[in-house]
């Protein structure tokens, strides 16, 4: 795992070809997009929100040595399917490396796709654990740990870029992508214009099963695209989302994306 000290860094100045607009755009690939990204710093608040996590830590979790850093997408280059959160938790990604790993959130999300035959194992403890992903791939519009998982509007607006070549990147296969919560669906509509899908207007109003259909600007594959509520303990907790609620989503997106579930 990498340090957590915090130099200034050249990809904190906008004209910098590190910073997210310049850099997410020259990545030709996803495996080039995930590795650029971790270099991200273009945010101060959760650059030091992030880190100071790292170093104070959560009481569990001291032996640990955190990530500590901006976190990448995770799946195969070649997803049909697109599952997209919100932000990585503090002790969670932010501490584990990887998305959706090492938190209430992830555990129930990773044990949905592996009863739908989507993931390899029904558990995700921490980066390089042997966990994969059937046809599915994962993300954030924010790809840092923000304080009370509350991103501010500059810093969701700053991390666009990330997100917006992640789905140009998977255009040729893409076809469905699920919402996870409200800030995710609202995240997402100005993405995906700028990702070559045509955005109704008014723009559609997220809602747990919501779904639309947008097509491609360039006469290409339509996308459809899913509302869901966000897999979090206050969500699951209060039966707003159950399990089977989950699932019942998940294998009507992962259908209309082309994969066949258990």
């Amino acid at each position: 795992m990498p340090s957590v000290a915090t130099p200034h860094s050249p990809a904190d100045d906008p004209g910098d070809p590190r910073h997210p607009a310049d850099a997410a755009a020259l990545a030709p690939g996803l495996a080039a997009l995930d590795r650029v990204v971790t270099d991200c710093r273009a945010c101060p608040r959760l650059v030091r929100w992030r880190e100071e996590t790292a170093r104070t830590k959560r009481r569990a979790y001291q032996d640990w040595e955190y990530w500590a850093r901006p976190i990448p997408g995770f799946g195969p280059p070649d997803a049909p399917l697109v599952l997209v959160g919100l932000a990585p938790a503090a002790h969670g990604a932010n501490r584990t490396g990887r998305i959706f790993t090492g938190d209430p959130s992830g555990d129930l999300l990773y044990a949905a796709l592996y009863d739908l035959g989507l993931a390899n194992r029904p558990t995700s403890v921490r980066h390089g654990d042997g966990l994969e992903l059937h046809g599915v791939r994962i993300t954030d519009p924010v790809r840092c740990a923000p304080p009370d998982n509350k991103p501010s509007t500059a810093e969701r607006d700053t991390c666009r870029p990330w997100i917006t070549r992640e789905l140009q990147l998977l255009r040729p296969t893409v076809r469905t992508v699920v919402a996870l919560g409200g800030f995710a669906w609202q995240a997402l509509l100005p993405v995906l214009a700028d990702a070559g899908w045509q955005v109704p207007r008014p723009r559609p109003a997220f809602g747990h099963a919501a779904r639309v259909d947008l097509p491609a600007r360039d006469g290409g594959p339509a996308l459809r695209l899913y509302g869901c509520y966000h897999v979090s303990p206050r969500n699951t907790n209060t039966g707003r989302l159950t399990t089977d609620m989950l699932r019942g989503l998940l294998r009507e997106a992962a259908h209309s994306a082309g994969l066949t579930t258990l």
